[in-house]
C-alpha cells in the first residue's frame, strides 16, 4: 500500500492527527522505528510530524490556509515518507480545507457615482467589487443593494472566478426630484453562518452628458516577459466619446485594481499607454486581470480589460535540500549511503528540468529515486590510507536558455579500519656493540611504521622468545616498548659470546591487533682485554727447559719457536715478536712474525756455553699487551756429548806450565771429568724423564696447556686461522715436541704460507724432536 491525500480543516490545533502511517503503508506499529522513518516536504518546512512509537502521523502546528496557498484552490501541501532501512520513498498530499474565517472587504468603502438624469433604464454602472481571501463557496457569492426606486445590483463572475457587483438602472433619473441617493452595498459570502461586509455608494444625478467612452475592444490581451525592464510599455488602450467640448475629453485609470496591481502597473491618464512599473515574476503570479476605465469630463465612463501573461525566463537557478548527509564513511565497507537530496527549480518546462551530477573521477555514484530525489552513495569500498577524504560537489543544471546552475559542496572523510600490519624499515638489522660495555647501554633501534590512523597507528615493541633455548636474550638485552630502543643490560665479553639473534616484533592497538617481525643480528666487537699467552716454551714455574745447539749449527739455525696465543681476534690478535734480552746480542735473533728463534750468525770456541734469552710477545691491540717468555739455550759440541766442559777447568789447564804439572793436572782431570760427567749425564737422564712426565703428556688430563687444540686466530704474519697439536712425549729417553700441520678447510687457492708448510723436524741425540 502507498499513502494517498489526506484532507485536514485549516485553524486545526496543532499535534491533531491526520492518518496513521503504518496502518496505510501496511507496516507493524514498531516498524516504522526500526526502518527510521522519516515525513520530508519541500524546503524542509515540516507541517507535519510523525510518532515512529504508534505510527500517527500529526499536526506539527496550526495551519492557515490562507497564508500557505492563498487563493489557489484547493490547497495541497506534498510530503514524502522517507523509510531509510532499507531505502523507500512514498509521496503523499495533506489538502488544507478552507474554512470561512474572513469576512468579505471593500477596498474603497465609499463610493461616488454620478449617472445622467438622461439614462435609459437597464443601463448598467460597474461598481468596485468586494475582496474575500477565502475560497470556494466561503467566498463571495452574491452582492445586496439596499431598497430603493431606481437601482437593482446583479452580480457578475469574472474570468478568473470572482464575482463583482453592476448597479443596474430600473427607472429613469429625475434631478430635479432626487439629485442624490446614498445607498449600502452588501457583499456576502456562501459560508454557513454567511459572512458578509458592505460599503456605500453615493450617486450624483448629472445633467445631460448622454454619451459614455467607448473603448475600441473590450478585452486586450498581451504577453510580456518576466525579465521586462520597468517602465517597459505593455499596450496602448483607446476610447472614443461621440461628445464634443469638455463632455468629450476623456482620461484613462486603473479600474477596481488591487494594490498588487497598482503597485505593478501604471497608466498614462491622457494616452492610455500601459507600463510596468514593477518586476514581474513568473513564478508568483502568471496572470493579471487590468480593468481600465475611461471617463470623459462629465460623469460617463467605460471599461475594458487587459488581460497580461507573464511568460517565463529562466531566471531561476535549480535548488538543492540536503534531506540525510553521513559525513563519516568506514573504509573497506560495501556500498554506503552518503546522502540524500532533492532537487527543484522554480521555472517552469524546459527552464524547470533538471540534470543533477557529480565529478566523475570519484567513487562515489549519485542514484535517482522518486521525482527529483537523489541517493549518493559509494561506489566501492574505500581506501583511508590511499584517500582519506572527498570534496564532493553536486551540480544541479537547468534545460533553460541560457542555462543555470547550482553547486552544493559536502566533505566525506574516510574513517579508519585496521587493515595495515606495522611495517619494519629493515626486514634485517645488524648492531654492532663493544665488549666490555656498561650495562643499560643504547645500542641501536629499530623502527616501523603503520599506514593506519589512531590507535589503529600506534605501535608497541616487543622481544620475541629465542629460536636457541640456551640464549638468555631476557638477560642480554631490553627494548623500549614505546619507541623501539634497543639496550644490553649487562657487560658482553667478545671472549664469550660474538654475536647472537633475536625477533622483534611491532604490534598495534588497533581491534583486532596486527603485528610484524623482523630481525635483530648484534655483533659483540672486539676489544684488546687480553695478553699474549705464551704455548711454548711453557710458563707453569718448574725447571726451565734447556734447548740444545751443536757448535757447528749453520748461521739461520732453527734453534726453536715460542708459540703464542690471544683470546682476541683481530689485529688484536696479530703478534709480533721480538728480542728483549740476550747474553750475547747478536748471537741469536727473533724472526717478528712467527716466533722463531735462529741463530744469526756461526759459533766459535769462544762463545760461552750457556745463554739466556729474554722474548717479548706484543699483541697490535690500542694500547697493545705483551707477555714475555725466557729460553735457555746450551751450546754442544755434538748431541753425543755428556755434557760440555767447564770453562774454569779449561782456564786453568791453559794455566799451568810445569809439563808434569799439566799431565798429573790433566790425568787428575780426566779421571774426575770423567766420573762427573758419568754422575751427571744419570741425572740429566732421570731429572729429563721426570719433567717429560710431569709436564702432561698429550691425552693426560694433567697437561700444563689449557686443552688438546690450541686456535690461533691470525697470530702473526698469519692470514687464516689454524689450530696446532702441541704436545710433550716422554718415553724411555726420549722427549719430542710435535707442531702438527694446520687443519685449514680452504685457503681460496692460497697457499698456506711458507711458515706454515714447513716441517721444522729435527731429533737430536736426546730425542729431542720438532715437526
Amino acid at each position: 500500500m502507498e499513502p494517498g491525500r489526506y484532507s485536514v480543516v485549516e485553524e486545526t490545533e496543532g499535534s491533531s492527527f491526520v492518518t496513521n502511517l503504518a496502518k496505510d503503508l501496511g507496516l507493524g506499529q514498531r516498524e516504522l522505528s526500526k526502518r527510521g522513518a522519516r515525513v520530508i516536504s519541500k524546503g524542509n518546512k515540516l507541517h507535519l510530524k510523525l510518532d515512529q512509537e504508534t505510527g500517527d502521523l500529526l499536526l506539527n502546528e496550526k495551519l492557515d490556509r490562507e497564508e500557505l496557498c492563498g487563493h489557489t484552490d484547493p490547497c495541497v501541501l506534498r510530503f514524502q515518507v522517507l523509510l531509510e532501512n532499507p531505502l523507500q520513498f512514498f509521496q503523499a498530499e495533506l489538502q488544507v480545507i478552507d474554512i470561512n474565517d474572513h469576512s468579505p472587504v471593500f477596498v474603497d468603502r465609499d463610493m461616488l457615482l454620478k449617472i445622467s438624469e438622461s439614462s435609459p433604464p437597464g443601463t448598467t454602472f460597474p461598481l468596485k467589487n468586494a475582496q474575500d481571501v477565502d475560497v470556494g463557496r466561503n467566498n463571495i457569492e452574491t452582492y445586496i443593494i439596499s431598497p430603493n426606486s431606481y437601482f437593482r445590483v446583479l452580480t457578475r463572475k469574472s474570468s478568473d472566478g470572482s464575482r463583482y457587483p453592476e448597479l443596474v438602472l430600473d427607472k429613469a433619473l429625475d434631478r430635479e426630484q432626487e439629485p442624490e441617493l446614498r445607498l449600502t452595498l452588501t457583499a456576502q459570502d456562501g459560508g454557513s453562518p454567511p459572512r458578509s461586509g458592505i460599503a456605500q455608494i453615493n450617486i450624483e444625478v448629472v445633467d445631460i452628458n448622454d454619451n459614455a467612452p467607448e473603448f475600441e475592444q473590450s478585452l486586450y490581451r498581451v504577453k510580456i516577459p518576466e525579465d521586462s525592464p520597468i517602465g517597459f510599455l505593455i499596450v496602448t488602450v483607446s476610447a472614443t466619446d461621440a461628445d464634443i467640448g469638455v463632455n468629450g475629453e476623456i482620461s484613462y485609470s486603473l479600474f477596481q485594481a488591487s494594490e498588487q496591481i497598482c503597485k505593478t502597473f501604471e497608466i498614462n491618464s491622457m494616452t492610455g499607454e500601459i507600463r510596468l512599473k514593477k518586476q514581474l515574476d513568473f513564478e508568483r503570479i502568471q496572470f493579471y486581470e487590468v480593468n481600465i476605465e475611461a471617463r470623459d469630463s462629465g460623469s460617463f465612463s467605460g471599461k475594458c480589460t487587459v488581460l497580461t501573461q507573464v511568460l517565463d525566463v529562466n531566471d531561476n537557478a535549480p535548488e538543492i535540500t540536503m534531506s540525510a548527509f553521513t559525513r563519516h564513511i568506514p573504509e573497506n565497507s560495501p556500498e554506503a549511503m552518503v546522502a540524500v537530496l532533492s532537487v527543484s527549480d522554480l521555472d517552469s518546462e524546459e527552464n524547470g528540468k533538471i540534470n543533477c551530477t557529480i565529478q566523475d573521477d570519484l567513487p562515489f555514484l549519485l542514484k535517482s529515486s522518486l521525482e527529483n530525489f537523489y541517493t549518493l552513495v559509494t561506489e566501492r569500498p574505500l581506501d583511508r590510507e590511499s584517500q582519506a577524504e572527498y570534496n564532493i560537489t553536486i551540480t544541479v543544471t537547468d534545460l533553460g536558455t541560457p542555462r543555470l546552475k547550482t553547486q552544493h559542496n559536502i566533505t566525506v572523510t574516510v574513517s579508519d579500519v585496521n587493515d595495515n600490519a606495522p611495517a619494519f624499515s629493515q626486514t634485517t638489522y645488524t648492531l654492532r656493540v663493544r665488549e666490555n660495555n656498561s650495562p643499560a647501554l643504547h645500542i641501536g633501534s629499530v623502527s616501523a611504521t603503520d599506514r593506519d590512523s589512531g590507535a589503529n597507528a600506534q605501535v608497541t615493541y616487543s622481544l620475541l622468545p629465542p629460536a636457541d633455548p640456551q640464549l638468555p636474550l631476557a638477560s642480554l638485552v631490553s627494548i623500549n616498548a614505546d619507541n623501539g630502543q634497543l639496550f644490553a643490560l649487562r657487560s658482553l665479553d667478545y671472549e664469550a659470546l660474538q654475536a647472537f639473534e633475536f625477533g622483534v616484533r611491532a604490534a598495534d592497538r588497533g581491534s583486532p591487533a596486527l603485528s610484524s617481525q623482523a630481525r635483530v643480528r648484534v655483533l659483540v666487537l672486539d676489544d684488546n682485554d687480553n695478553a699474549p699467552f705464551v704455548l711454548y716454551p711453557p710458563q707453569n714455574g718448574s725447571a726451565p727447559c734447556t734447548e740444545l745447539v751443536p757448535r757447528a749449527a749453520e748461521a739461520g739455525y732453527l734453534v726453536t719457536k715460542v708459540v703464542a696465543v690471544d683470546g682476541d681476534s683481530g689485529q688484536n690478535a696479530w703478534l709480533s715478536y721480538q728480542l728483549l734480552k740476550a747474553t750475547e746480542p747478536g748471537l741469536f735473533g727473533v724472526w717478528a712474525h712467527n716466533g722463531e728463534v735462529r741463530t744469526a750468525r756461526l759459533l766459535s770456541e769462544r762463545d760461552a756455553v750457556k745463554h739466556r734469552l729474554v722474548v717479548l710477545v706484543r699483541d697490535n691491540g690500542e694500547p697493545p699487551r705483551s707477555a714475555s717468555v725466557t729460553l735457555h739455550v746450551l751450546l754442544v759440541d755434538g748431541f753425543s756429548q755428556p755434557y760440555l766442559p767447564l770453562p774454569e777447568v779449561a782456564a786453568a789447564e791453559a794455566r799451568a806450565d810445569p809439563l808434569t804439572v799439566y799431565l798429573v793436572v790433566a790425568l787428575a782431570s780426566v779421571s774426575s771429568l770423567f766420573l762427573f760427567s758419568v754422575l751427571v749425564f744419570v741425572a740429566v737422564r732421570l731429572c729429563r724423564r721426570s719433567r717429560a712426565a710431569s709436564a702432561g703428556r698429550c691425552s693426560g688430563p694433567e697437561g700444563h696447556f689449557p686443552g688438546h687444540l690450541v686456535d690461533v686466530s691470525g697470530a702473526g704474519t698469519l692470514s687464516q686461522s689454524y689450530q696446532y697439536e702441541v704436545c710433550l712425549r716422554g718415553g724411555s729417553g726420549t722427549s719430542e715436541f710435535k707442531f702438527l700441520k694446520p687443519n685449514v678447510p680452504n685457503f681460496q687457492g692460497h697457499s698456506p704460507g711458507p711458515e706454515i708448510e714447513e716441517n721444522a723436524n729435527f731429533r737430536n741425540d736426546f730425542g729431542f724432536s720438532i715437526q
